[in-house]
């Protein structure tokens, strides 16, 4: 059991079950549950783990689209002092495996029509696996063994608070997975504290109520998607669900249910702003109310389109990461209240600095109330490795070992893996990866920083900077660049076909470019070289940079004079 004065995600099922118990509290196509039929299905599903025989501190992988049901598994796992462990759909069989081989579940609970993998998975394959267990399928399957449903699991329960629920043993109460840049996924230990307070801080910063009509478009296997959701459970609100994220079933939704507030990254939106460009008319612009913007910041194009398209909207962005339980920074875009004429993008309220790269990097706000962050200065370089602390933090990564912490020296504080610095208002300007960054003639070079500025080029669609091996400055600068569809790529100077053409990008283009936006000597690419595929990315989108800087390594060996 434990002390009930601790934190725990599943008192949100008190207020659910008395004052929104008559109201909608998910809506999952045609499937509306009150928060009394909601809690309901939570209390069910806890009564019939116990009755199977799950223990505190037992872990419960999920993979599945996102739904009512999955969001009662969260809750009805951490009710027992089980741990949830929810997997990435978009993984192959292998990554799930290799997961599961680092969490041990005893049981699986998958929606089979999600991935292809669940057609080939056996359950052989993990052997601490007790129970298979389908999420929202009917009994088309076999039974035989340790093959259940939702259905057949949820057992009558007593519904009036209080609610007598438990804890494992260490506190943890989900592993969310993080895939990082490179290597295998991480299993992120998060504990109820964390995830309370980063829902407070989501209250605080965005203004989520019980008034709120919130569309999930985030996965709830990544942080973004789960943290969001604890935060309406929290309050009370109503959530919308749609298997998975795809611009057209977006828009329906925001439409038909009234959508007051969702989150994106810049993928998506960018998705949406093109699907509504086609349409003679849409009115979901009316509702949606509250826009938060992870993964990515926000380019001043898409800002503009999003700012036409919800007009009443207020816009942020965060910053975050897995390990500390998902945003540690916000910064307002956009507020409708607060807009003039003249300067309609400007970052307000929560910042108060303007968008323009006032530093080196990119502003990514102020610190929620919760989160302490510093940056480790070395020598007389105002930036550094940005760390932090506070209740948000990770427990630990699953599974790890003494000698394998993330926090060396000081335990308390915890590295991002990021390089930044902090100005005098307090806002948070991040330069690039400590992984990422390039050692050339004794200077440090951060990709990110370069690829802003090449990404203001109107010829570059997109870019990938990264570090080669160099004999006499230690590493030289290559930028990889996709050339947008009515520009043409010149190799050489020489190349007559093309000089003459004023939507041309070539190296010396590029290079003069760098230098009018004043980017220093040292850091503009010693090399630039057209990319004619996807830059490969993880599962989380998180671009793979090593795999990008193996494959430069290999062109210049084989191809030098294209260079």
């Amino acid at each position: 059991m434990g002390n009930y004065s601790e934190a725990h995600i599943c008192q949100c099922l008190s207020r659910l079950a008395t004052d929104r118990r008559n109201s909608p509290v998910t809506i999952t196509g045609n499937r509306l549950k009150t928060g009394e039929k909601f809690v309901d299905g939570v209390l069910g599903l806890a009564r019939g783990l116990i009755e199977l025989g799950l223990q505190p501190g037992d872990i419960v992988a999920i993979s599945a689209f996102n739904s009512d049901l999955y969001l009662e598994w969260l809750l009805a796992v951490a009710f027992v002092g089980g741990i949830a462990a929810p997997l990435n759909y978009r993984w192959s069989l292998e990554e799930a495996r290799l997961a599961m081989e680092v969490v041990r579940p005893i049981l699986l609970v998958n929606d089979v029509s999600c991935t292809s993998w669940h057609s080939k998975f056996r359950a052989d394959l993990v052997p601490s696996m007790r129970w298979h267990v389908y999420m929202n399928s009917p009994i088309a399957y076999s039974t035989i063994g340790n093959e259940l449903t939702t259905e057949m699991l949820k057992k009558p329960a007593r519904r009036s608070p209080p609610f007598n629920y438990s804890w494992a043993p260490d506190g943890t109460a989900i592993i969310c997975f993080t895939s990082g840049t490179t290597g295998r996924p991480k299993g992120v230990a998060l504990s109820h504290s964390a995830l309370i307070v980063q829902s407070l801080a989501k209250v605080a910063v965005v203004g989520y109520s019980e008034d709120d009509i919130y569309l999930h478009t985030a996965p709830l296997c990544h942080i973004g998607g789960l943290s969001s959701a604890m935060t309406m459970l929290m309050v009370g609100g109503c959530h919308v669900l749609t298997p998975k994220f795809e611009a057209n079933s977006t828009l329906e939704a925001i439409e038909q249910h009234h959508v007051t507030s969702l989150i994106t990254v810049p993928a998506m939106m960018a998705d949406i702003i093109s699907l509504i460009r086609t349409k003679e008319e849409w009115e979901g612009f009316a509702t949606v109310k509250k826009i938060l913007n992870g993964g990515g910041s926000l380019s001043p194009e898409l800002l503009k389109g999003a700012t036409k398209i919800f007009p009443k909207a207020k816009i942020l962005s965060a910053y975050g990461m897995t390990e500390t339980c998902s945003s540690l920074t916000f910064m307002i875009l956009y507020d409708p209240m607060n807009d003039t004429a003249d300067q309609p993008f400007q970052a307000t309220g929560y910042t108060k600095t303007s968008l323009a790269h006032k530093l080196a990097g990119i502003c990514v706000g102020k610190p929620a109330p919760h989160v302490e962050i510093r940056v480790s200065v070395e020598d007389s370089s105002p930036a550094g490795p940005i760390l932090t602390r506070g209740p948000h933090i990770m427990l630990r990564y699953w599974g790890q070992t003494p000698g394998e912490a993330s926090c060396p020296g000081d335990e308390s504080w915890l590295e991002t893996g990021d390089i930044g610095q902090i100005d005098d208002c307090g806002n948070v300007w991040l330069m690039g990866r400590t992984k990422g960054r390039i050692k050339s003639g004794g200077e440090n070079v951060y990709p990110e920083e370069v690829e802003t500025v090449l990404a203001k080029h109107p010829g570059v669609a997109g870019s990938a900077v990264v570090g080669v091996p160099d004999s006499r400055l230690t590493e030289i600068v290559v930028a990889c660049i996709q050339v947008k569809g009515n520009w043409k790529w010149a190799n050489y100077t020489s190349d007559h076909s093309i000089k003459g053409d004023k939507l041309r990008l070539s190296s010396e283009v590029l290079h003069q470019f760098c230098k009018e936006k004043n980017l220093s000597g040292f850091k503009i690419p010693k090399a630039f070289i057209r990319w004619q595929k996807s830059f490969p990315l993880t599962t989380t989108g998180k671009l793979r940079r090593e795999q990008v800087k193996r494959e430069v390594m290999s062109h210049m060996q084989l191809l030098p004079s294209c260079l």
